[in-house]
């Protein structure tokens, strides 16, 4: 166990993060038809199963012809058939002082080196007349430009998104190999919270972070657990987390603070936990708590044979839960998913009303982005702290503002992160 875990900067925080993410693996694989595999990450490589394209491929409605027949305009060529998308390769051959009607996608016909689009022509009948030259090879794919055969066109470790659902399809692959979905414990704990079934007493809340978790654990491409809820009582919490650390992840929801009551530290310590650090300069999650416990007699050796697991301890006001989830643990699960951890990156947008606060604390706050095309403005949502949970409903983004940085005026470019 640590002996003096910190509390770091948010950068360091990050980076701590992302280097431990870098030994995570997923848990197995599994066969899936192609849409069931969307989102999914890709456990084998994709290869060409032939030439893409299999043929010289025309780019425009056009015609076919021989440059060289072409370079001085006005010309004049005869037209001898047409080649449409799907029309048989070799259909028809082109022979000196003449042309090919040829559609978008259709195969070159042989003896043609060029697409002459169908803007700088004109026909009477057979005969076309030519206003503009063109090049050997321009407005033609040729056989294999895209890809050749056997060549890799997605690895391991892609997630399956529309443009790569598209590269399988494209080559055949009705079923694809993916990672199993990694899955992620999500433990809320205190005395106050009741479940969102139970009608609340004055002095309780509705659990909400576990189901907000739950939400983001699945974007992020895990499979939630939500756990019951944890009372504030030393041997309840420790048969809890015991039963948590079957999955591949666990998330804490509250009880990582300082207070009398909050005892997750203590139970994670009993389980000989290492602490890589117990609080970040940001606002709102200062709290936000990073270990992992090793395997043994309480914590169930995963299956790919890893011998420790990692927990999260998130804070328990709402904002402060889905904000450390969004810039913390996302990252270990998309590892556990099969990605390789990627930095967190920001967009930058116009900020369209001043912002007043405070220095010290790297802070992310609910804000909207609007405009559109390249005129991106962002101004924060109304909020009444880490607990506004609304807020962040309003919201579609947060604005990232520096710790050293006491007032912003509008028209400043700011860092904003996406949500």
């Amino acid at each position: 166990m640590s002996s003096s875990p910190e509390i770091l900067t948010f950068e360091a925080a990050r980076h701590l993060v992302e280097e431990h993410a870098k030994t995570l693996r997923p848990r197995g694989r599994e066969l899936l038809s192609l849409l069931d595999a969307v989102d999914r990450v890709l456990a084998e490589p994709i290869h060409a199963d032939r030439n893409i394209p299999p043929f010289p491929r025309a780019t425009r409605d056009g015609y076919a012809v021989k440059a060289a027949n072409v370079q001085t305009v006005p010309a004049q060529l005869r037209i001898i058939g047409e080649m449409k998308a799907g029309s048989a390769i070799g259909e028809l051959s082109l022979g000196t002082g003449q042309a090919i009607a040829i559609m978008t996608g259709a195969p070159v016909p042989e003896g043609a080196d060029a697409v002459l689009m169908i803007e700088h022509t004109s026909h009477n009948d057979d005969r076309l007349e030519i206003t503009k030259s063109v090049s050997e090879g321009e407005n033609i794919v040729p056989a294999g430009a895209e890809g050749r055969k056997r060549d890799l066109l997605l690895q391991a470790g892609t997630r399956l998104d529309y443009a790569a659902i598209g590269v399988a399809a494209a080559v055949g692959r009705s079923r694809v190999l993916v990672y199993e979905k990694p899955k992620v414990a999500i433990l809320s704990t205190g005395d106050e919270v009741v479940d969102i079934d139970v009608p609340p007493a004055p002095h309780q809340i509705r659990n909400s972070n576990s189901y907000s978790l739950a939400a983001q654990v699945h974007a992020a491409g895990g499979e939630p657990v939500i756990l019951p809820i944890a009372p504030d009582e030393p041997a309840r919490l420790r048969e809890l987390l015991a039963e948590a650390f079957d999955c591949d992840l666990l998330l804490i929801a509250g009880g990582v603070s300082m207070g009398k009551y909050d005892l997750v530290e203590q139970e994670l310590a009993a389980l000989k936990a290492e602490f890589f650090f117990t609080g970040a300069k940001i606002q709102p999650g200062k709290p936000i708590v990073f270990g992992r416990v090793p395997c043994g007699a309480d914590v169930p050796v995963r299956q790919n044979g890893v011998n420790h697991k990692y927990f999260f301890g998130l804070p328990g006001n709402p904002v402060s839960t889905m904000v450390t989830f969004e810039i913390f643990a996302k990252v270990c699960i998309q590892a556990l998913a099969g990605l390789t951890p990627a930095p967190l990156r920001f967009i930058h947008a116009k900020l369209k009303t001043r912002v007043q606060t405070k220095t010290g604390l790297k802070r992310f706050l609910p804000a909207q982005l609007s405009g559109e095309f390249e005129n991106a403005e962002v101004e924060l949502t109304r909020w009444q702290g880490s607990g506004d949970i609304a807020s962040v409903a309003r919201s579609n983004c947060y604005l990232v503002i520096p710790p050293d940085r006491e007032q912003i005026e509008a028209g400043e470019w700011v860092p904003v992160l996406l949500r």
